[in-house]
């Protein structure tokens, strides 16, 4: 199974993981709508919205580039409606876009930890909730959220909380959406890299080019995500997944194709359990608590 056909409502999109998912889908012919607020060249960050587009179109996909702040309800619903009028319907909706502020509880003002809330947790349920009348039209609907597996553990909270518990909001929709939809045939999952990823947050905001060298590139969350989009919809739900572990189900085993640098020891992202051989998670959390993200995407 392939996405040739298939149509993606994607929030965020014109820059990193997103853009590399919507490329993805892209090569197999897939419809893209790419959903994000950037639509003016930043001089700090790569892409908007009409350069991801114009990607996708050389890719080999049909885009349908938006202005849309995913908080907006009644924006979410008009492009919905420009989606299903243009390609016929929505197979796919991809919850991308992502608020961060990576400080503690004093050091957050309370119009950021609303941005991360607005965008992560009711952008998440608002663009459910427009998708979900069309997905359940398609012959093999998906949800997928870039979101982490939930755990209870206190040291994911305990330097970030608000963005730690927005981000965790997020996964609470995977698992909800997931038993309210799972006998209408709704697949509902989660996907997060095991490792930091080369974005312009990592870049910009928390690490630089150290940081950047201890890094995958969003390929591999792409390739992951696209394995997961081709599954049989009522086989596969309720799910968080690590963007490694999914390819190693899929029979990839050269992962080396994926580092930036070759041969550098890998940074464990956010939420998740360094491996043998990488650096911690809290390596990281040193490194952003010196500079703080405050990006979104």
């Amino acid at each position: 199974m392939n996405l040739a056909g298939k149509t993606l409502f994607m929030s965020g999109g014109s820059r990193g993981i997103g853009l590399a998912i919507a490329l993805r889908a892209a090569r197999d012919g897939a419809n893209v709508v790419i959903c994000a607020k950037t639509a003016e060249p930043d001089p700090r960050l790569e892409g908007t919205i009409y350069t991801a587009a114009a990607a996708v179109e050389a890719a080999g996909g049909k885009a349908l580039p938006l202005v849309v702040d995913i908080r907006d309800e009644e924006r979410v619903k008009a492009a919905v409606a420009e989606t299903v009028a243009l390609f016929g319907g929505i197979d796919i909706l991809v919850n991308n876009a992502s608020a961060i502020r990576l400080t503690g509880t004093l050091d957050t003002p309370v119009k950021r930890y609303d941005l991360m809330h607005g965008v992560n947790g009711r952008g998440t349920f608002v663009c459910a909730q427009a998708c979900l009348p069309h997905l359940l039209k398609s012959p093999n609907p998906h949800i997928l959220t870039l979101s982490p597996p939930l755990v209870s553990d206190a040291k994911w909270f305990s330097d970030f909380p608000a963005y730690s518990i927005a981000k965790y909001t997020m996964s609470l929709f995977t698992l909800a959406l997931a038993g309210e939809f799972k006998d209408r045939g709704v697949a509902v999952n989660s996907l997060w890299p095991r490792t930091a990823i080369a974005t312009a947050a990592v870049r910009n905001e928390i690490g630089g080019k150290d940081m950047i060298a201890a890094c995958r590139k969003p390929q591999i969350v792409a390739d992951a995500a696209h394995y997961i989009l081709t599954r049989p919809a009522k086989e596969c739900s309720g799910n968080f997944f690590l963007d490694d572990e999914v390819l190693l189900a899929a029979g990839v085993r050269d992962f080396a194709q994926y580092d930036v640098q070759t041969g550098a020891a890998l940074q464990a992202d956010f939420f998740v359990e360094a491996l043998p051989g990488m650096l911690p998670a809290d390596n990281m959390t040193k490194r952003a608590s010196r500079n703080p993200a405050q990006a979104s995407g």
